[in-house]
Formats: C-alpha cells, structure tokens, sequence
C-alpha cells in the first residue's frame, strides 16, 4: 500500500513511488494522450504561492446543482503548509474509467460543463487553478478506491482534516 510521511517533503516521495505527470491542469487540456488510459489514483498540487478563492468558481451545474460554497467554506477547508489539495481514483472492477477519462472529466467540470464530478470541486473555486499541479500513479492488483482511502486518512493523521477539495474519505 502506498504511504505518505507529510512531514517530508511530498514531491520527492511521489516521484519515488512512481508518480508520473507533474505538469499543470493547463498542460494536461493541451495534450491529455499524456494521462494513461488505465485504473489508479491521481494527485492534485499546489506551489507555494498564495491562492485567491473566489466567490464564483468555474466548475459546472451537474443536475442544476450549484457547485460553489461560501468563502467562509473554502478557507475553513484550506491547509496552508501542504501541497496536496485534492486525492482522486479512476476505474476499479466494476467501474472502467480510467485516469485519463475521469481527469477529462474532471477537468471539463471545471471548464463549467455539466459532468458528473463533483468530487474535488473546491478546487474551481482558486484563482489560476489551472496552475495546481496534477500527478497520477497506475494501480494494479489492488482496487484504486482502497489507496484513495489510505491516502486520505494518512493525510487526516497528520493535519486533523481531509485534503482542501476532498469532501469525504
């Protein structure tokens, strides 16, 4: 099972699980045949520069659902000392999407189209989200919901919350 100690630096140590990508959400809609078409998990990052939430974000009205929050939301969510925003999964058994299919997805919904994925959406909400950083792993031999889920709990471990866009573990 991958294992994360956030209190080193996170960069180096997904590189070193064999993260790949680690380019922004602009590069990937310039070319996503870079994203593999097969099941793991994906990394949402942030540089250190300072974010702007915005009030309005760019992210789509799935089933007419308001995909914005308040600032008050955001900011109670936000962890300033970590780069990880936002942990994601694609494909498993009985599901056949693969990385690069749900972060088209997931990038179309921030583009404001009405797609099913409101996971994440937090991040739509940031001025130049375009500029957060993305990197996924291929998962095989374990359903990539499980390495989610362990991610995410490491993560409340050591910060008392759940990464700034992931809603639920």
């Amino acid at each position: 099972m991958l294992s994360l100690n956030h209190a080193e630096d996170i960069i180096t140590q997904l590189k070193d699980l064999d993260f790949q990508g680690f380019v922004t959400i602009h590069q990937v809609r310039q070319n996503n045949k870079i994203i593999p078409q097969t099941k793991g998990v994906y990394i949402i990052l942030k540089t250190a520069k300072k974010y702007i939430f915005r009030e309005i974000g760019s992210g789509g009205y799935f089933k007419g659902k308001n995909p914005n929050v308040s600032l008050d939301e955001l900011k109670a969510n936000w962890i300033e000392n970590s780069q990880i925003v936002y942990i994601g999964k694609a494909g498993s058994t009985s599901n056949a999407s693969t990385l690069q299919s749900r972060l088209i997805q997931y990038f179309k919904f921030g583009q404001g189209k009405a797609v099913g994925h409101q996971g994440g959406r937090y991040i739509w909400q940031l001025e130049e989200a375009e500029e957060l950083y993305v990197c996924w792993k291929t998962i095989e031999g374990i359903e990539p919901a499980m390495v989610e889920t362990n991610l995410i709990k490491e993560f409340t471990r050591y910060y008392g919350k759940r990464p700034f866009a992931n809603l639920k573990d």
